[in-house]
């Protein structure tokens, strides 16, 4: 099978201003070796409110609140020009707010760690019992809570760390261990908090693909967190954690991890089990990482701007055999950066795009649109990194001229109608090509594209082990509905091939 069915997807983000605020990498850093700074008694100057988040367009065309086309054609600055009639839910899933995500991290714990304030879980409870997604049995794993005296001895003397709602301690998460560090509070929160992303995902996934939980067999997590202990700093298995709070009580999981090139290496590892049968319904999910909050924080203090970066980001995608009837992801024409590729710009787009596409003898015409790194602009532009969507549409565009398929006068003209403008926060993982497959694949259904290119790169250097650069793509297209033949029986397979060694019996008389 050469080619596997996309069902399902959902995406969605946890509005998380305070987690930003006190334990995202860049402030967290911050106060731990320079204290009070003027950036830091600034910053909560710049928090967007929940209602802000919400209205804000690329979070709408996130989780599928608004069309591709529609975000393209919304007034900019974003900032400036919210959305009015924007709401919590989208298409593909939702914008939780920090209370209540803070109820979910408690639901996700197994191992006591987080405790809320009796009062605010309460109060939480109310309000994730009117979420579509989250059920009575998931819901009964949120504690009653603790007095707030209990928590705040907790922090005093036993080191953990806590939990903020509107500048108040509402909770606490503490810590795993005594002295290994990867049982800190710091480490555990941003573990159970991506894992909580990660379920909620899910959970939308099962709701928009109309699957049960139980039908699921296989789930591969790719996130840029790493969970173990001392002895073992990223054993996982996110995966298993996410489907046991899901209710994936038949699936197993492992992780997959590649930095920014993480998903799409997990999708082709999922759709490859997927296709050789091993698996039927496989799930990649991956939630938030709290370290990227207000990772270019200090430059859009600096300038003004609201802090945009206050949104943990996650998403769910269903991969089961195609039967002619969804979208499909090919596995015959991947791409993939060798490791004598080599790192320049130019040598990793081409390894990337044009080797698949002469894989199938595609032009780079034939591919309605490429999904590459899709950062929102107003988030990297402040902070010196460009337009990341546009500077790799520009790439492609020229890679097309030095292959002669396009002439350099229509680069612009291609780049316009080839490209995308980002819409995912930077959350590492998060936004390479995987943000569109929602979209694309509702494209695809919908007759409006044919084919599309989902591209995922990875920076390996920022483990100190390798200066080389990593990378993978896959293409998107509507199904031929050729690989319905995997439901013909074993008789009737037998029964074939009988008919086929008869002929060549009587041709040989």
């Amino acid at each position: 099978m050469s080619s596997v069915g996309i069902k399902g997807y959902a995406y969605c983000l946890n509005h998380t201003p305070e987690l930003g605020l006190h334990y995202g990498n860049t402030p967290y850093i911050e106060r731990m070796t320079r204290g009070e700074t003027e950036f830091l008694s600034e910053l909560p100057k710049h928090l967007q409110a929940y209602g802000e988040a919400v209205s804000y367009a690329p979070n709408q065309a996130y989780i599928g609140g608004i069309t591709l086309d529609e975000y393209e054609a919304q007034p900019q600055p974003w900032y400036e020009n919210r959305m009015a009639d924007a709401m919590r839910y989208g298409k593909y899933g939702e914008i939780m707010p920090e209370d209540e995500f803070l109820g979910l991290i408690d639901i996700c714990d197994v191992f006591d760690l987080i405790w809320l304030e009796k009062g605010f879980a309460s109060l939480v409870k109310e309000k994730l019992v009117q979420d579509p997604v989250i059920s009575e049995t998931i819901l009964a794993r949120l504690e009653t809570g603790h007095d707030q005296e209990d928590i705040d001895s907790e922090i005093k003397d036993h080191k953990a760390m806590p939990l903020y709602i509107d500048g108040n301690v509402v909770g606490c998460v503490r810590s795993g261990h005594e002295v290994d560090e990867c049982l800190f509070p710091y480490v555990l929160l941003e573990n159970i908090a991506s894992k909580a992303g990660g379920v909620l995902s899910v959970l939308h996934l099962l709701k928009n693909s109309a699957i049960s939980p139980q039908e699921i067999d296989f789930v591969i997590e790719c996130s840029e967190e790493g969970a173990g202990d001392m002895n073992q700093r990223a054993g996982g298995n996110f995966a298993k954690a996410i489907a046991e709070i899901a209710g994936c009580v038949n699936a197993s999981g492992c992780d997959v991890r590649g930095f920014c090139a993480g998903p799409v290496n997990a999708m082709i590892a999922a759709a490859s089990q997927v296709a050789s049968g091993a698996r039927k319904n496989c799930i990649v999910v991956a939630g938030g990482a709290i370290p990227k909050l207000y990772m270019n924080g200090r430059d859009h203090v600096k300038k003004g701007l609201p802090a945009l970066e206050d949104c943990l980001g996650n998403f769910a995608i269903l991969l089961v055999p195609d039967n002619g009837e969804y979208p499909v992801m090919r596995l015959d024409a991947l791409g993939k950066h060798s490791v004598g590729t080599g790192a320049s710009p130019q040598a990793v787009t081409s390894a990337l795009t044009w080797e698949p596409l002469q894989k199938l003898g595609l032009s780079f015409q034939d591919v309605n649109k490429y999904a590459a790194e899709l950062h929102t602009p107003e988030i990297t532009l402040p902070a010196g990194a460009g337009d990341v969507p546009l500077a790799n549409a520009k790439m492609i565009a020229a890679l097309a001229v030095m292959k002669k398929q396009i002439e350099k006068k229509d680069m612009m003209a291609f780049v316009k109608e080839k490209g995308l403008t980002g819409f995912a926060h930077t959350q590492g993982h998060i936004p390479s090509g995987v943000p569109f497959v929602g979209h694309a694949c509702d494209a695809i259904r919908d007759g409006k594209m044919k084919r599309v290119m989902i591209i995922g790169k990875g920076s390996l250097f920022l483990a100190r082990l390798t200066n080389l650069s990593d990378g993978a793509s896959f293409f998107i297209e509507k199904s031929s509905g050729t690989e319905a033949v995997g439901a013909i029986s074993k008789d009737e397979i037998k029964n074939m091939i009988l008919e086929v060694l008869s002929e060549i019996s009587e041709s040989l008389k």
